[in-house]
């Protein structure tokens, strides 16, 4: 398992809607030039929507759709892999209150793949990434 922690100087409600905000996720991976769609073509994933992620790593372009199969706004989130490279894929993404308008973002990732001694680095790293973009779209929030 991945965990990646990451403290953010706004509000739980902010930072759960910018996790779930498919243009934000997007921007967020743009290094491999990540996209993200939604059968219905919401800006913002709930309960059961589907999205499906397209992005280019190792130099070959991935697809992979997740849906989101828990949904405590503003607490918890969770999205797991429908389709794609995994043998299977689980996110967690949590989100605590610490006093003072800071929030303790936690991202809980497993997954079970062929060369997971690879991934898991990558995807640590990808998850970071992911976790400072956040950061910094929340913290510069009025």
């Amino acid at each position: 398992m991945i965990e990646v922690v990451t403290v953010i100087g706004a509000a739980a409600t902010t930072v759960f809607d910018l996790e779930l905000d498919m243009d934000v996720h997007s921007a967020s991976l743009a290094g491999s030039r990540e996209t993200a769609a939604t059968a219905g073509g919401q800006r913002r994933l709930g309960l059961g929507d589907e999205v499906t992620f397209r992005a280019r790593h190792f130099g070959l372009w991935w697809r992979m759709t997740s849906r989101v199969t828990v949904y405590e706004r503003p607490w918890r989130f969770v999205d797991e892999q429908t389709r794609g490279p995994f043998r299977e894929m689980r996110h967690e993404h949590l989100f605590e209150e610490l006093g003072d308008g800071r929030t303790r973002m936690t991202d809980r990732m497993s997954f079970r793949a062929p060369m997971a001694v690879v991934l898991t680095p990558y995807l640590r790293r990808l998850l970071i990434e992911r976790a400072a973009h956040i950061k910094a779209r929340a913290e510069r929030r009025p």
